[in-house]
């Protein structure tokens, strides 16, 4: 009998950045919950962009088909894979990943494999191939856009589903330990969280200041709203969720910068609800100069493609101004940064990771 396993190439089994996700209309009252021993792995369906493909899960789901079935299959940090009825029986272990199958033909639609994409199993070259197997992208596999139908994304505990792309899995990638789809139901959505300082004037942004805490001290800074509001927003909103807490200052440049914030990085998975967040933003240089104690808001070579990483200027650099955008300064906490910047590096990375502990927002409320 042919493996029906699903084939992959993998570009990247790392964590990356993901800058934007499918504008794709979703299944508005409803959410898929898959339950394990581990977590549950809540998904939200799109209807609009491949409608048998939702309809067929939604059977499945609410007639308890996928109860008892298991995710067999993995690649580390890659994608798991689940769905097959014949995973129910152990007894079945060489055969999983053969059943379910032959039921769909493939629904194209413009949505991407980033992560946490939900996409249907399908057989090499048999387009009409999909069935109850499934697979969710646990970091961005956009080589397979236009080759698998995806059907919905994780709306929370894509960490649930990066644990299990770890476990051990042996040649043909069948994860060892049984890891059960206890119950599979759908509930009601919940409403939506509205995001702080969401609708906050530059005059309301003015009034708050953040604390830094570190093992060597507090960074206190406060903000420059009128001539960055967005990119004060997006810092406050970041540290008042909790999104900086267990980040880093991975990068050091002694005489120059220390760079953190990198929310994708941090020590516990960032909760899939708040991915929406993390959009680039539109650059907002102004005229406040890169001297010491300056911060502003690190990006790439696009100057609208700033997130949430941002730097603390150590002296001057007049090169920056223009080109950076500057949203705050440190008004208490400058030798904290100091002893920062003189923490063993091998090249521009610190020795050993140097947490930020807690972002606080502070000020008026």
């Amino acid at each position: 009998m042919r493996k029906c396993f699903l084939r992959l190439f993998i570009l990247s089994c790392s964590p990356v950045l993901l800058w934007s996700q499918a504008a794709e209309p979703i299944l508005a009252d409803k959410q898929v919950v898959l339950e394990t021993r581990l977590g549950d792995i809540v998904i939200e369906l799109f209807p609009e962009a491949a409608p048998h493909h939702v309809a067929r899960f939604r059977e499945r789901v609410q007639s308890g088909f996928y109860d008892g079935t298991t995710f067999h299959r993995a690649i580390r940090l890659g994608i798991i894979q689940g769905g097959d009825p014949l995973t129910k029986d152990p007894e079945q272990f060489e055969r999983y990943g053969t059943g379910g199958l032959f039921e769909l033909e493939m629904e194209p639609n413009s949505i991407s494999h980033v992560r946490g994409t939900l996409s249907a199993v399908l057989v090499p070259g048999e387009p009409v191939s999909a069935g109850s197997q499934f697979f969710i992208c646990v970091t961005d596999q956009t080589q397979l856009d236009g080759q698998f139908t995806a059907f919905g994304r994780v709306a929370e505990g894509i960490s649930v589903a990066e644990e299990i792309s770890q476990l051990t899995t042996d040649a043909e990638g069948r994860i060892q330990e049984r890891i059960e789809i206890v119950r599979a139901y759908e509930r009601d959505r919940p409403p939506e969280e509205e995001l702080p300082f969401a609708d906050a004037t530059v005059e309301e942004l003015s009034r708050y200041q953040a604390v830094i805490h570190t093992e060597l001290g507090e960074i206190e800074i406060a903000f420059y709203p009128e001539e960055a509001p967005e990119h004060v927003r997006r810092f406050l909103q970041l540290a008042e969720l909790g999104l900086y807490d267990g980040t880093a200052f991975h990068r050091i440049v002694p005489d120059f910068v220390i760079q953190g914030g990198m929310v994708r990085h941090r020590k516990r998975p960032l909760p899939a609800r708040y991915e929406k967040i993390l959009t680039p933003l539109k650059a907002e240089f102004n005229k406040q100069p890169h001297i010491r104690g300056a911060v502003s808001m690190a990006r790439t070579d696009d100057p609208d493609s700033a997130v949430d990483s941002f730097f603390i200027v150590l002296d001057t650099v007049e090169y920056l101004d223009g080109k950076y955008t500057v949203f705050g300064h440190v008004i208490r906490g400058i030798e904290t940064v100091d002893g920062i910047s003189q923490l063993p590096v091998r090249g521009e990375t610190p020795i050993v990771p140097f947490e930020i502990k807690k972002v606080q927002v502070t000020g008026a409320r």
